[in-house]
Parts: C-alpha cells; sequence; structure tokens
C-alpha cells in the first residue's frame, strides 16, 4: 500500500503529482527545484545556495516521513553548466558527512 507525504515546509506540487510517495518501505521524492516554500520565490544567481534550497525541501519531506538525509541510497543532479558542478557538489556533499571517511 502506498502513502502519500506531503509537508508545507517544501513546496507544492505544481501539477498531478505527490511531493514524496511511501511503498513498501522506500521513499520516492518527486523532483525539487529551489523554491523557498515559506516565499514561494525561486532562488536563483547562486548555485551555492539554489543547491541548499533543494537540499532543505528534501530534508522536510524527509522528515514529514519520519526519515532524514541518512536514509538516502540514491539521488541524481542535472547540471546545465558543468563549470557548477564544484560549488554544487560542495553543498550537495554537506548532507552527507556520514558517508565519506
Amino acid at each position: 500500500m502506498k502513502k502519500i507525504i506531503k509537508t508545507l515546509d517544501a513546496p507544492a506540487p505544481i501539477g498531478p503529482y505527490s511531493q514524496a510517495i511511501t511503498v513498501n518501505g522506500f521513499l520516492f521524492i518527486s523532483g525539487q527545484i529551489p523554491i523557498d516554500p515559506k516565499s514561494g520565490n525561486l532562488v536563483q544567481n547562486d548555485i551555492k545556495a539554489a543547491t541548499h534550497q533543494v537540499m532543505k525541501n528534501i530534508g522536510a519531506i524527509l522528515l514529514a516521513a519520519g526519515m532524514d538525509y541518512a536514509h538516502i541510497v540514491k539521488t541524481s543532479i542535472f547540471l546545465t553548466d558543468l563549470n557548477n558542478f564544484n560549488a554544487v557538489n560542495e553543498a550537495y556533499g554537506s548532507y552527507f558527512k556520514e558517508n565519506f571517511p
């Protein structure tokens, strides 16, 4: 049986999908963009700040599902400019300290 996960602490879906769904012990989170759920504004012009906003949105959804970043086993990040790789990787990696020696 599946369960829809919903929180006001992450951006609301803009289409016919859920923020996340749990099924058989797995949590599937929809793709996230850097929208601040409190203001509704898109974080722009600073790739690190945008990455942190995406991760905060994911964190809010994880929390609503009774989980945290340590439960994540797979992610996908799509970049339109590979020059942003290092900045995104640094911000993203700060949420997964326990995965590194």
